[in-house]
C-alpha cells in the first residue's frame, strides 16, 4: 500500500465524495485528505476499520498479559485446569 497515491486535496473529497467511497469499497485502501497542504484525516473503509479496531484490542489483550507476567501475577496452567475439573 502506498499512501502517497492516494493523497487528495479536501476540495476533490467534496466535488468527488461519491467515487471515493466507491474506491475505498473496491480498493479498501485509504485516502488521505489534506488541508491547505497539510495532511488532516484518512478516510477508510468500515471494514478495514473493523478489522484495525481488533487488532488493537488483541494487541492490548496481549500487552495486558505481558504486564500481569511481568508483575507475578499468573498461576501454572495445570493449577488452573486442575481448578476447572473441580468446579466441574
Amino acid at each position: 500500500m502506498r499512501l502517497s497515491t492516494q493523497i487528495k486535496p479536501i476540495s476533490y473529497l467534496k466535488a468527488h465524495a461519491a467515487e471515493i467511497i466507491r474506491q475505498l469499497n473496491e480498493d479498501q485502501q485509504p485516502v488521505v485528505i489534506t488541508q491547505n497542504g497539510e495532511a488532516k484525516m484518512v478516510l477508510q473503509d468500515v471494514r478495514s476499520y473493523e478489522e484495525i479496531q481488533e487488532t488493537l484490542a488483541l494487541l492490548k489483550i496481549l500487552a495486558l498479559g505481558k504486564q500481569e507476567i511481568a508483575e507475578g501475577q499468573y498461576e501454572p496452567a495445570a493449577d488452573v485446569v486442575a481448578r476447572l475439573r473441580d468446579q466441574g
